[in-house]
């Protein structure tokens, strides 16, 4: 991944938007500029993996940002779109701080890691069944909100999955159908 695509400089990003008590997902989105979706993908995963997991119905507002972002990728948008309710939401800076604080590590870690790997899982048709899966992950992301823990889990493998695609590399598209495969069958395990 080239310097302008780096997560870690996503991230700060992010930061550079908490800059009064509150801060707004639109706050966010301007923060970010024009990048491309996976990128705007990758934000509500992983903060779905931060300590802002703990905010009621923050997980719900995170799977209808995934669900509409691969919405927006699946009919090949050029330009992220989310309708004003979730614009307007607001949070406290300082968690979302905390949470930049918490993601620098882990991004610093996956801008070591990733490389083009495995290119034609990151090219059509099949990234439009990556797509696919994030979109659906999104839809059902609000309902595990209801059983602990499963949201975050769930932004793990969306987050494996828009890191393959914006860094191109198809290990991680790999891991995220592997990890989604491993939640399924454990969930399903779990209700019979």
């Amino acid at each position: 991944m080239d310097a302008q695509d780096s997560i870690e400089e996503l991230i700060e990003r992010i930061g550079e938007a908490a800059t009064g008590e509150e801060t707004s997902l639109r706050e966010v989105v301007e923060a970010l500029g024009q990048r491309s979706l996976a990128a705007y993908l990758l934000v509500p995963s992983l903060a779905v993996l931060s300590p802002l997991s703990g905010v009621p119905l923050f997980s719900t507002i995170c799977g209808a940002a995934i669900f509409l972002i691969s919405a927006q990728m699946l009919m090949r948008r050029d330009h992220l779109w989310l309708p004003d309710i979730l614009m307007r939401r607001r949070l406290p800076s300082k968690r979302l701080e905390a949470a930049v604080r918490w993601m620098r590590g882990p991004a610093r870690f996956l801008d070591r890691i990733t490389a083009r790997r495995i290119g034609f899982l990151v090219h059509r048709p099949f990234i439009w069944v990556t797509q696919a899966m994030c979109l659906i992950a999104g839809l059902v992301m609000p309902v595990l909100e209801l059983v602990p823990f499963t949201s975050s889990i769930l932004g793990g493998m969306v987050s494996m999955l828009a890191l393959g695609m914006l860094a191109r590399d198809g290990v991680f598209t790999i891991l995220g159908f592997a990890a989604i495969g491993g939640l399924y069958s454990g969930l399903t395990t779990l209700l019979h």
